[in-house]
């Protein structure tokens, strides 16, 4: 088994591909890798099996890819496509030996989830088939079984998001930053020479929140990622035509795409 097999669950943007009531090229595309749900990433190591956000389609993501267990949930932060799919773990509970499921998020992330998700966290939602989440709060590096996971706080908005750094016996395997403006010196130095790395790239023009694809890939080379997958896209980039004019070691990601590392 790889030390690290990583499946993108999604890989749109907030309001997904197709958008309602859109009919440009895009939305309107017959090839399945330009339909993409809300970004998210779900990732299996010989010793655990778990996901980074849960978007609103999260119940149709895991069904698609047919999955059937979790030991953790990793979170970047606490914008609405990212956590809304959030009490569809409830099932993973009732599959999970002891009911319970660790949660991993900043502790501005973990406060937001408890006030969404009040149900959940106050103690009062405990029986069998409800979720039963277990929080950690990250704040450094942690482990989820030999996997050692490192936040990325980037800015996105108004707020840090925390993307993630991937390592098992010393190797830089995965960097994941779905969400985020620009990539600071610091987290650049961190990611360096990483062997995989998930980039936001919404669209050609500049956004304020998000990187532009001109801005993701610009970021890519610099800090000189073995292969670079484009994530978090718009109706703005078809998967053809945008495969054809990025560099090579550049992918355009697509809901389904495994690798392995």
């Amino acid at each position: 088994m790889p030390d690290l097999h990583i499946t993108f669950l999604g890989t749109g943007t907030s309001q997904g591909v197709p958008m309602i009531g859109c009919y440009c090229p895009v939305c309107s595309s017959s090839d399945a890798r330009d339909n993409r749900t809300r970004s998210s990433v779900f990732v299996r190591t010989p010793e655990a099996a778990f996901v980074v956000d849960t978007g609103p389609d999260f119940r149709q993501q895991c069904l698609r890819e047919g999955l059937s267990s979790l030991d953790a949930v990793v979170y970047t932060h606490p914008h609405t496509d990212h956590i809304m799919g959030f009490d569809d773990l409830r099932r993973f509970c009732d599959m999970h030996p002891d009911g319970k499921l660790p949660i991993y998020a900043s502790p501005q992330t973990m406060e937001d989830l408890e006030r969404v998700f009040r149900f959940a966290f106050d103690g009062n939602c405990r029986f069998p088939g409800y979720i039963h989440p277990v929080p950690h709060r990250v704040t450094g590096p942690f482990r989820i079984g030999d996997t050692e996971l490192t936040p990325l706080p980037v800015p996105h908005g108004s707020i840090l998001v925390n993307g993630y750094l991937f390592k098992r016996d010393g190797r830089k395997l995965f960097a994941y930053l779905s969400d985020c403006k620009v990539v600071p010196p610091a987290v650049r130095e961190l990611i360096d020479g990483v062997e995989a790395l998930a980039l936001d790239a919404l669209r050609h023009r500049p956004h304020p929140t998000h990187m532009s694809l001109g801005e993701a890939l610009e970021t890519a080379a610099a800090v000189h990622a073995q292969r670079t997958y484009l994530t978090h896209l718009c109706h703005d980039l078809g998967h053809v035509e945008t495969q054809k004019i990025v560099p090579s070691g550049v992918f355009v990601a697509y809901d389904g795409l495994r690798i392995d590392l």
